[in-house]
């Protein structure tokens, strides 16, 4: 079992989590959607993580490709900003899991990052704080995109 803590206070942020080998395939995000919610399954489910290879989130380049873009992070969807369609040049190795797996997790003042119609979509950058105000995660919880947190790889550590 392991816990994620907070780099910069030494807090736990995460219950007891088992680690995933792979990050499973999304379920169909339509026919399993929330009807309360609007949000798609989660990506995890809760009590496991898994550490996501491929770059996730802010900051964003543009892609070379502006004919056949792909999807902005190998779980989402597609962002166009003025230059054209952009692809994730974000952290590799971020800890993904189920949101419900941090509940102290607060947003960040303002609601800083959280953009989004039913929730943020955590293309923003770091939307989430440990108790003692650190950003520490992202969490992607809109009604078009996956319902998943991110834990940043340097502002947390896993405990075993």
């Amino acid at each position: 079992m392991t816990v994620f803590l907070c780099s910069k206070c030494g807090t736990a942020i995460t219950s007891e989590l088992i680690e995933l080998i792979t990050i499973p395939d999304l379920p169909d995000r339509e026919q399993n959607r929330d009807k309360k919610t609007r949000r798609a399954p989660s990506t995890l489910q809760q009590g496991y993580y898994a550490i996501d290879p491929e770059p996730w989130g802010a900051p964003y380049v543009v892609q070379d490709d502006q004919e056949n873009p792909k999807p902005a992070h190998s779980r989402g969807f597609m962002i166009s900003r003025e230059e054209g369609f952009v692809i994730s040049a974000g952290a590799t190795g971020t800890v993904l899991a189920h949101p419900e797996d941090a509940p102290d997790l607060q947003p960040l003042p303002g609601w800083e990052n959280s953009y989004g119609c039913c929730g943020p979509t955590g293309d923003s950058g770091l939307n989430r704080a440990c108790p003692c105000g650190a950003p520490v995660a992202t969490l992607a919880a809109d009604c078009f995109g996956p319902y998943e947190l991110h834990l940043d790889p340097v502002r947390t550590y896993a405990l075993s």
